[in-house]
């Protein structure tokens, strides 16, 4: 039976939103009548598709539109619609301006529905991989209230700072990242060169080679003659690994794993709160219901136990109780500043700008901690890159040692 989300009002005139599931809007409006509300409009969540093989194959491709491109788009819609210009002209003008094929397509193919008599919203819903439950939702309150012009600048500001945010974390990994590939490039190349002339010169003067020794020269030689086999099983543990992902329990267990890490924990916390407040500002913003926002939100949270926390409070909201209650049982997921804000926000009735301050002061606080997490790496990495480098020494010198030690 398919879901809806619908908006109805009282007999008092109080509009009300919420999703309910119905065989069709006639059964749903009959349901809401006795009720005593009066059905407005009502959208049906599209069914996820169950990801095969195939999909999840179109997962490595990377034929995607970026999250740039989609600034882009946006905020120049945003000012052809403020300018006047008519919304297919506006898409068919765009998607001449981008260089982005897949994003070109769904452009022209959005005007040519809305040319129809489609409605924008509905148009962007057959593009899913592109557009967000997020984008879309916000589309289609900004066509329902007439306010698409103010909406689609908050959607590109709430894009800007999550575009911002990336670039910050991918900036503090750079460097380690970087350390890391030189490190296992050269430690491979030596395997592969260095390391089987050594095996031969020990073979020949016929020298009793330790543990450490043999394992090293078995890895240099496999990688030498079976290259081919190394690279082979390296695709499929990531394959692998990324079919983990895709079970819940995998999910789940990498989850924990990464909000127990001391370094890596604080960062991830303050992210996930950052995205929570900011993405909710947002949709308040735009004029969303906060059930429905609260939905959306759970949508977007990639960390299972957010994920599970925000669907636990969207259920307490439906049944009445404050979002600032509804949180305060999340103490190890969200700070307290955040519960408090909310009760703030919930009594002067500021909830959406409270927010927005709250986004940046964690969007700040995320930068820092990325720093610091840049200067805390280097003195680790150099540990570990040092205790390779003397274990490969060691395994190397040790057999040569023993042998000038037996000839004196």
């Amino acid at each position: 039976m398919p879901k809806y989300f619908f908006t109805a009002k009282s007999q008092q005139g109080k509009e009300y939103s919420d999703t309910r599931e119905a065989k069709d809007e006639k059964e749903l409006a009959r349901i809401l009548r006795q009720e005593g509300y009066v059905l407005i409009s009502a959208t049906p969540e599209k069914l996820k598709k169950s990801r095969g093989f195939r999909s999840w194959l179109a997962d490595l491709s990377f034929g995607g539109v970026s999250l740039k491109d989609k600034i882009i788009f946006t905020r120049n819609l945003k000012v052809m619609i403020s300018a006047g210009v008519s919304l297919p002209k506006a898409l068919k003008t765009l998607a001449e301006q981008t260089k982005n094929k897949k994003l070109k397509n769904a452009l022209i193919e959005i005007a040519e529905r809305i040319i129809k008599g489609e409605n924008f919203s509905d148009s962007l819903s057959h593009h899913p991989s592109i557009f967000s439950n997020l984008f879309y939702n916000m589309v289609k309150v900004g066509e329902e209230s007439g306010t698409l012009e103010k909406n689609l600048d908050i959607l590109t500001r709430q894009m800007e700072r999550e575009y911002t945010l990336r670039s910050k974390i991918k900036e503090a990994m750079m460097y380690p990242s970087v350390i890391i590939v030189a490190m296992i490039g050269i430690a491979i190349m030596m395997l592969i060169i260095v390391v089987p002339k050594l095996a031969k010169t020990f073979e020949e003067l016929g020298a009793e080679l330790p543990l450490t020794t043999k394992i090293v020269i078995g890895l240099g030689t496999f990688l030498a003659e079976k290259w081919y086999l190394a690279a082979l099983i390296l695709i499929v543990l990531i394959i692998l690994f990324r079919l983990v992902l895709k079970i819940k329990s995998g999910k789940k267990l990498l989850d924990t794993l990464t909000l127990k890490i001391p370094i890596v924990s604080p960062i991830i916390k303050k992210t996930n709160a950052a995205h929570t407040v900011r993405t909710l500002s947002s949709l308040i913003a735009a004029g969303v219901p906060l059930v429905r926002s609260l939905e959306i939100i759970s949508e977007t949270m990639s960390n299972f136990h957010y994920k599970k926390a925000i669907i636990t409070i969207t259920e307490k909201v439906k049944k009445g109780e404050k979002l600032s209650q509804t949180l305060r049982p999340y103490h190890d997921l969200y700070p307290l500043t955040v519960v408090q804000m909310m009760e703030v926000g919930e009594e002067t009735g500021e909830t959406s700008n409270i927010l927005a301050k709250l986004g940046d002061f964690f969007e700040d606080e995320v930068s820092r901690a990325t720093k610091n997490l840049t200067t805390i790496i280097e003195p680790v990495l150099m540990l570990v890159i040092g205790g390779i480098v003397g274990f490969f020494a060691v395994s190397m010198v040790q057999p040569m040692y023993s042998m000038l030690s037996a000839l004196e």
